[in-house]
């Protein structure tokens, strides 16, 4: 891991940052900083994988240091968009404890039944000790019980695409209807 995190502060890392596919936005209600996921913009076939691990771990390491939450938007992803699950457990296995202990929720936004079933997968056969932190939430507004909406920055494609599949203002956290 040392290694790699030597490497991610020397590497130009451009080509995986200027994706903008991953990102710091915001911290949510209880100050953990929110990274946040596209999963559309992850080329998995076209990425540099190395590039695109040690692009993680630069923006990460800081943050592991203490609590943190992750927003994966699965929004209008493709067969193009999905890592496979030897990758998915090779970058598991090379972060460190800190990355997993300090993890206190992975949300997975606009999950497929194919999102949900790796999910399930990943988190019973290969990474157990996470499995309770990882929510399946059905649109954007789910979020705002945990993120206020002005931290929470992302493309616009995706809300849109939330207001066509679940209409507006579909969720309104902690409040009863007026």
């Amino acid at each position: 891991y040392e290694r790699l995190l030597r490497r991610a502060k020397s590497e130009d890392l451009s080509e995986v940052s200027g994706i903008g596919c991953l990102y710091q936005c915001g911290t949510d209600k209880l100050g953990r900083p929110v990274i946040v996921f596209i999963g559309k913009w992850f080329k998995f076939t076209e990425i540099n994988l190395d590039k695109a691990l040690l692009y993680l771990i630069y923006l990460l390491d800081p943050l592991v240091r203490g609590d943190y939450v992750i927003l994966y938007f699965h929004t209008i992803t493709d067969t193009i968009n999905h890592p496979s699950l030897a990758w998915i457990r090779q970058v598991y296995d090379v972060l460190e404890y800190k990355y997993k202990k300090n993890l206190k929720a992975f949300y997975i936004v606009h999950p497929t039944l194919w999102t949900k079933i790796m999910t399930w997968w990943f988190t019973t056969f290969m990474a157990p000790q996470i499995k309770h932190k990882v929510h399946s939430v059905p649109g954007v507004e789910y979020l705002y019980d945990i993120i206020d909406p002005d931290q929470l920055e992302i493309p616009a494609y995706i809300t849109e695409h939330d207001m066509t599949i679940n209409g507006i203002r579909y969720y309104k956290p902690g409040s009863a209807a007026s």
